[in-house]
């Protein structure tokens, strides 16, 4: 089968490989019909994440139909569709078993990490009656690629953890896939304002049109300025940082109001400062967190009812012989005005 591999920090390739069989009864073999790339790909081939090592097959997005299912799945029979969570969950750890699924002691993140990934015709998925999720008749399958991950991780590390509430004001820094997620799922708790901050314009329309009440660009560097300007001087109430950068993150930290909170959604592979001289008075909370996809459920049936829409999020198509013109055209967003590109089999 077709596999984008990883071979190491910038180096990657469309290579053959074998097509995965079951390896442990709880396991499922998913044909790939649609995948998209991640912002934590990028990460990947950047370096940023040292346990993913050279030849694994990347992705953790992704829908398709089972093709095979092991010995102790019941929820799943060949030929069903389904969601690819990015996590996958054995549901009975003691991590699993408190919610936090992106912790399971024989799970977590390790699709397209610690195991091969969804970037390829096929893909073995581990604990597949509680990390795969039928898909629904009648719902369109391009959306649902939206809900392995982006859209449950803007709404659960961002909104949230962030305490997101009515009348409130929040700042999301980064108007890339996740910040926009985290967008469009705020607006579930109606606060009074949200400010989008990017450096990019027409991610800054975008999020316009996706209902952020005001933007920023930052690209002259005085975006705490203009954010503090527009809160009479006070702050946000949540400041969501979507970037995974360390002045992101000291933005984050300049225009936290008082009471506020800091979520942290980005990945971060080197140190950001934490300037406690300026906070430790100031009555904040900062999280952090990995996806647990506790939300998916709910989050489905807001994209069955037409009350959130992620479709509007794609903005490419390739198919899988294309991806690395995909890559190119993710990485280079700025210029290619690339949001998600879906990648069809």
């Amino acid at each position: 089968m077709k596999a984008l591999v990883y071979h190491g920090p910038g180096q990657k390739s469309l290579d053959e490989r074998p097509k995965p069989t079951i390896l442990e009864p709880g396991d499922a073999v998913v044909k790939i019909l649609k995948t998209t790339i991640c912002g934590t790909d990028l990460h990947i081939l950047k370096g940023d994440v040292p346990t993913c090592t050279p030849g694994r097959i990347l992705g953790h997005e992704g829908v398709g139909v089972v093709d095979a299912v092991g010995s102790a799945v019941r929820a799943f029979k060949p030929g069903d569709h389904v969601i690819v969570s990015c996590i996958s969950a054995c549901g009975t750890c003691d991590y699993c078993r408190r919610g936090m699924y992106s912790h399971c002691r024989h799970g977590g993140w390790i699709l397209g990490h610690k195991i091969d990934g969804t970037q390829a015709e096929y893909v073995r998925t581990p604990h597949a009656d509680t990390s795969l999720y039928h898909v629904p008749a009648g719902t369109e399958e391009d959306a649902l690629v939206m809900l392995s991950d982006i859209l449950p991780t803007g709404f659960e590390c961002g909104v949230l953890n962030g305490k997101v509430e009515p009348g409130s004001t929040v700042a999301i820094v980064g108007a890339g896939p996740i910040g926009l997620a985290a967008l469009l799922t705020a607006q579930f708790y109606s606060p009074a304002e949200i400010i989008m901050i990017d450096l990019d314009d027409n991610r800054l329309e975008v999020a316009t049109r996706f209902g952020a009440t005001k933007v920023v660009n930052n690209a002259d560097g005085k975006a705490v300025d203009k954010v503090m300007a527009l809160t009479n001087g006070r702050g946000v109430d949540t400041a969501i940082e979507a970037v995974g950068v360390p002045a992101t993150f000291v933005t984050c930290e300049d225009i936290i109001a008082p009471g506020g909170v800091i979520a942290n959604v980005g990945v971060h592979g080197v140190k950001a400062d934490l300037h406690l001289e300026k906070l430790w008075d100031r009555n904040i909370a900062i999280t952090t967190r990995l996806v647990d996809t506790v939300t998916t459920p709910m989050l489905l049936k807001t994209v069955q009812s037409k009350k959130l829409e992620p479709k509007r999020l794609i903005t490419h198509r390739f198919k899988l012989d294309q991806i690395l013109d995909a890559y190119e055209t993710f990485g280079a967003a700025a210029k290619t005005h690339a949001l998600k590109v879906l990648i069809e089999a």
